[in-house]
């Protein structure tokens, strides 16, 4: 099978541990851009990096590029591709847009034009017409405008890959299950300590963290890929991939922790570790994070989402400072980590992170920092160290 270009969009922030994934994963020529990175491989791997990789929202596969100024360059263009070789008249699909070009203003008209000149090429050539189909198409085409360079590509996920398929019950502000699992690379955790989500929701961090521990790959529980449509769709190799993935898979022998105050969220966090067949490795009980202190020997890695007061009405001032009062009393030989989108809100937790990565939350800015909790004290540390 011979290698093509795919590009794995991400998150701002994610970039770098994308393209570390894919290395990993034996990916080719890799190269990070902007919220996205670019490689190559071959059919296979496309089935494998959507299985596997932990940090993408969807998997792109380019099929033509070029200039659109206006209108006519842009139809023209999109008519270039012969869109028979792709699907037939009795499939559906659906155009998905992204634009930043002062030649075109809305997303809407590139995509309907883009439509327009599938749909009059497929009505000349067959006289009839393919439908479309925004839930459920059989192919979801991706358009890229920027500036003059127009880039159409094949989203080989369809839905967006934090549509892991285990988490059936939310909370008020759920993380995206792709923002968990980057945030988790980011911090580190590979499987190696106990690990606690002090607020922990519906489980997100737990469900990712359990999966990142055992070497799951990401994707395993979910429904469908947009691939599995396409008329050069191999159920064989698929399963093949599959099954060298999962021989993968490792013992994990430390605990995976969850608290929480709101008892619905408890049960929902039990609940999404069930489905993801990961409740063995997670432990979640109802408790108040202010009210608890380590409980595990050795080193401790926590990682959490506290509330920003954007949904929920807090005393900012008063819960961050005891975060930091929680951390500094209750939890030595910790590496506390927490992403919060109330950047003056960090001010109040009284501690000097160690590091400061900018994130962002749906749009929301946002910055994960890490807080190191010594045994004792860390002049004590350092004394220790040197002698």
């Amino acid at each position: 099978m011979e290698n093509f270009k795919m590009i794995a969009k991400t998150f701002f922030g994610f970039e770098e541990i994308l393209a570390k994934e894919l290395y990993q994963l034996g990916a080719q020529n890799v190269e990070q851009g902007v919220r996205m990175v670019s490689f190559y491989g071959d059919k296979g791997f496309m089935y494998k990096a959507n299985l596997a990789l932990r940090s993408a929202l969807k998997i792109l596969k380019p099929i033509k590029q070029f200039k659109a100024y206006n209108e006519q360059s842009l139809y023209k263009g999109i008519q270039s591709i012969d869109w028979s070789t792709i699907f037939n008249v009795n499939q559906s699909f659906v155009v998905d847009v992204t634009v930043n070009s002062d030649h075109f203003n809305h997303s809407q008209f590139v995509a309907l034009k883009s439509k327009d000149a599938i749909v009059d090429q497929f009505r000349e050539a067959f006289g009839k017409r393919p439908n479309i189909d925004k839930d459920y198409p059989d192919v979801r085409i991706n358009v890229h405008i920027q500036k003059d360079d127009c880039s159409v590509s094949l989203d080989t996920s369809g839905a967006s890959l934090h549509h892991r398929g285990y988490r059936t019950a939310t909370n008020i502000a759920p993380i995206n299950e792709v923002l968990a699992a980057g945030i988790l690379l980011l911090s580190g955790w590979d499987g190696s300590t106990h690990f606690l989500d002090p607020m922990c929701g519906s489980g997100t961090f737990l469900v990712e963290a359990a999966m990142i521990a055992c070497n799951i790959p990401a994707n395993i529980n979910r429904k469908e890929f947009a691939f599995e449509r396409w008329n050069d769709w191999d159920n064989d190799l698929f399963d093949q991939i599959e099954a060298s993935l999962l021989k993968k898979i490792k013992e994990f022998h430390y605990d995976i922790i969850g608290y929480d105050k709101a008892p619905s969220a408890v049960i929902k966090a039990k609940d999404n570790a069930k489905n993801a067949n990961l409740d063995e490795y997670i432990k979640v009980s109802q408790q108040n994070f202010f009210d608890t202190q380590k409980e595990t020997e050795g080193p401790l890695h926590m990682v959490f989402n506290p509330p920003y007061g954007e949904r929920l009405d807090i005393d900012l001032e008063r819960f961050y400072r005891e975060i930091g009062d929680t951390l500094k009393q209750s939890y030595p030989n910790t590496n506390a980590w927490f992403i919060t989108g109330n950047l003056e809100a960090l001010k109040f937790v009284g501690l000097k992170p160690s590091r400061k990565i900018k994130l962002f939350n749906g749009k929301l800015e946002a910055r994960l920092v890490k807080y190191e909790m010594y045994e004792g004290s860390k002049r004590t540390k350092f004394q220790n160290r040197e002698e």
